[in-house]
């Protein structure tokens, strides 16, 4: 695929990544050759990340044969949107961005009031409003198996029907990596080409490729609160409520996501290195150690996914 840079993995990692870029790579060209307009989903998260090169890599050094399609909740972390205009501009990749905040003013969704209120759920009404005036029938996001029970029981073609609602019991199997695309107008088809990744895997690819990330993936001072056992960052949309209280904290993320659902780890970990040591001895996944959203039901991102979430 392409020369190994000098960085810190060894050999038999270099190997393993380099296998699961060229899965990740024939995915993306099967969905180019048999869908009339994908798109692919970014958040600017370390997966989207590493999808996004892997994309880049498949169609080089042609342009991306589709655009990028980032929905916003309005209350992420600013770094993390500085990112995704940098990246994206840079690369002169289309950018598609779906508000949630314009959803709530055409009336689409209703913003939900109360110290735990949170916009992620309304991304779901933002996301197929998107695809669906976009004409998009093939989406592909950076989810893997790994992640959460829900995600682990995807295919790689996730298929959605007219609504954009998800079927766990309605899937194809994919023998020898074999993938029925054919749908019927108005289905669409999500689709995780780092469906075989781990989180381990992906930090040694950004190692390996030496990509860049936002910066609150990587150990920062940063003024927080504990709320549930989750490490919320102050800000004009998280505030400490009665009996909670601030403090300053060095802290870094293991994903990105709405702030006000999103949260910290403490660590001294200020680079690549430290990440890796920190993962690799880590016993929670990302989402169950950071994500509120999760927590409000053992099947809170299968519900989520059932009304068509990512």
């Amino acid at each position: 695929m392409t020369d190994i840079v000098d960085s810190g993995v060894d050999e038999i990692h270099v190997n393993e990544l380099r296998a699961l870029e060229a899965e990740s790579v024939h995915i993306f060209r099967e969905v180019v050759a048999e869908f009339e307009r994908p798109v692919l989903l970014f958040s600017a998260g370390k997966d989207s990340i590493v999808l996004l090169r892997l994309a880049e890599k498949a169609f080089r050094p042609a342009p991306l044969p589709f655009p990028v399609l980032h929905i916003d909740t309005g209350h992420n972390f600013g770094e993390v949107i500085d990112f995704r205009d940098r990246r994206v501009g840079t690369a002169g990749h289309k950018l598609i961005v779906g508000s949630v905040q314009e959803s709530i003013d055409r009336g689409r969704v209703q913003e939900l009031d109360g110290p735990n209120s949170s916009r992620n759920r309304l991304q779901t009404r933002t996301l197929l409003d998107s695809l669906e005036d976009g004409g998009f029938d093939a989406a592909f996001g950076g989810a893997r198996r790994d992640e959460e029970r829900a995600r682990a029981k995807e295919r790689v073609y996730s298929f959605r029907d007219e609504f954009g609602q998800w079927d766990p019991r309605a899937q194809r199997p994919e023998p020898w990596t074999l993938y029925n695309g054919a749908i019927r107008r108005g289905e669409q088809v999500r689709v995780f080409p780092l469906s075989n990744w781990t989180e381990l895997d992906i930090w040694r690819y950004i190692e390996l490729e030496d990509l860049e990330i936002p910066s609150i993936y990587y150990a920062h001072e940063r003024e927080v609160f504990e709320r549930d056992g989750i490490l919320l960052a102050v800000s004009e949309y998280t505030q400490p409520a009665d009996g909670e209280s601030a403090s300053t904290e060095w802290v870094r993320y293991r994903t990105v996501g709405d702030l006000t659902i999103t949260g910290a780890v403490r660590s001294r970990a200020t680079d690549i290195g430290g990440v890796i040591e920190e993962i690799s001895a880590a016993t929670v996944s990302e989402r169950g150690e950071t994500r509120a959203d999760d927590r409000t039901s053992a099947a809170a991102m299968e519900d989520r996914k059932r009304e068509g979430y990512f």
